[in-house]
């Protein structure tokens, strides 16, 4: 398999380039996928119509296929979050690579301190109470103060790596639902943590836990130009 061409590279020739390699199929998940399985993957599953941008998708897959050629994934789901839509949108994305579903689209709050209803400021920083970019391996569970919820290890140094230290984990909140967005005008906030719907917490995180790709994106200049697997 080929390694994938790191950034800097237009988007058209960065899917010429990327899904040149075989598909994946059900017993061997590629690491890359084939040019015309991808933007069918994307088409079916309507990824435009439900507001996620293809650029973004495409970043998405070229971390995961990073992670995979690494070998430290242990599942074929990829998450995304694309934090440069409203958060009253539904902005998490959990695609089964493998069967080539889409598990789930629906809410995911970001830190109160990254923004009101946009997510526009984001740290590695303790206590800082925003979001941090870029790419995690989901973890394992535990029952905490919010119920289930779910570690994440960042990936990337210098960007999200001290995501452990700062307690960002998946939970669930009330706050994350359509009717804290009717009351508020915008979707409630997180001290930092991707919080769902109470209600979606328990089916997400038994979907995406122990070793699958979790990647939060804004086209923040600053994490594009010093990401490793974008």
């Amino acid at each position: 398999m080929r390694t994938l061409l790191v950034s800097k590279i237009s988007l058209s020739l960065f899917f010429l380039l990327l899904f040149t390699a075989p598909c994946f199929s059900k017993h061997d998940v590629g690491i890359q996928v084939c040019q015309s399985e991808a933007y069918t993957l994307y088409n079916e599953l309507q990824l435009e119509q439900l507001g996620l941008n293809q650029s973004v998708f495409a970043k998405a897959l070229k971390g995961w296929s990073e992670l995979k050629r690494q070998n430290l994934l242990r599942s074929n789901v990829l998450s995304i979050v694309d934090l440069s839509q409203s958060s009253n949108s539904k902005r998490l994305y959990v695609i089964d690579m493998e069967k080539k579903e889409l598990l789930f689209n629906t809410y995911v709050a970001h830190g109160r301190n990254s923004g009101q209803e946009f997510a526009l400021d984001f740290s590695n920083e303790l206590n800082s109470y925003k979001s941090s970019l870029g790419f995690y391996l989901t973890d394992e569970t535990y029952q905490g103060i919010h119920g289930l919820s779910m570690r994440l290890k960042g990936m990337e140094k210098g960007i999200n790596d001290i995501a452990e230290q700062r307690g960002i984990v998946m939970h669930g909140a009330p706050y994350v639902s359509e009717s804290f967005i009717q009351q508020n005008g915008r979707l409630g906030r997180s001290q930092g943590c991707p919080a769902v719907m109470e209600e979606l917490c328990e089916p997400i995180i038994n979907s995406i836990k122990g070793g699958s790709c979790f990647f939060m994106f804004y086209p923040e200049a600053t994490y594009i130009e010093n990401s490793k697997l974008l």
